[in-house]
């Protein structure tokens, strides 16, 4: 399974996309290149995850910040011994801790294998990730997009995704879940990379937009 590893894969994609899609190749007229955005697999990216849904990028990188260290280095065992004191004193919610505890408990357990399922397909790893209390598809989808390198997932719930559709195709109110999705099928076998493309271009047009909750 080809994946996602280096800017030359981003350039490819971008490539093939900026000359199937024509919406598409009028929003990267508009765009700074766009980005990798890799991070290794495991615990400590799923974890960034977690952590960045619902707050601000500040936020997220702040809170982060201080789990890694008051969990240093961040894995599933250290996370569960610094206890409900240290992830407050952190900043995670409670709804966070819950899910970061599952997600500590399923590894430790050899539920839940994070570098493993980088190498299965992408239906059986987001199936293995949603199994796990706590995840839902838009995590499942973003781990496998940043984490794992996938290069045809696409993750249709993200609000910014959908609103950056609406600004780009004329839309007049943001789509759906579900159309979004349909959307996305003619972008294979570049899903991630058109993902991309859609928050680069939500990051430029955002401060004209109204904000999405």
């Amino acid at each position: 399974m080809k994946r996602i590893a280096s800017r030359r894969d981003i350039t490819t994609g971008v490539k093939h996309l900026r000359g199937s899609c024509d919406r598409l190749a009028a929003m990267l007229e508009e765009c700074p290149p766009i980005p990798l955005r890799l991070s290794q697999p495991g615990f400590e990216g799923l974890c960034s995850i977690i952590v960045s849904q619902q707050v601000s990028r500040a936020s997220a990188d702040a809170i982060f910040g201080r789990l890694k260290t008051i969990v240093d280095p961040l894995g599933p065992e250290l996370f569960l011994a610094a206890g409900e004191e240290g992830w407050r004193a952190a900043g995670l919610s409670r709804p966070k801790q819950r899910t970061l505890v599952e997600i500590s408990n399923a590894v430790l357990e050899d539920r839940l294998d994070l570098e493993g399922l980088c190498a299965l397909p992408p239906e059986q790893a987001i199936d293995d990730l949603v199994a796990i209390k706590g995840i839902g598809p838009w995590t499942a989808e973003v781990y496998l997009m940043f984490c794992a390198g996938h290069r045809d997932v696409f993750p249709a719930g993200d609000l910014a995704l959908q609103e950056a559709m609406r600004l780009g195709f004329g839309m007049e109110e943001r789509p759906d879940e579900k159309t979004c999705r349909a959307e996305a099928e003619a972008w294979a076998p570049w899903r991630s990379v058109a993902a991309r493309i859609l928050w680069a271009y939500y990051a430029v047009k955002k401060r004209d937009a109204m904000p999405v909750a």
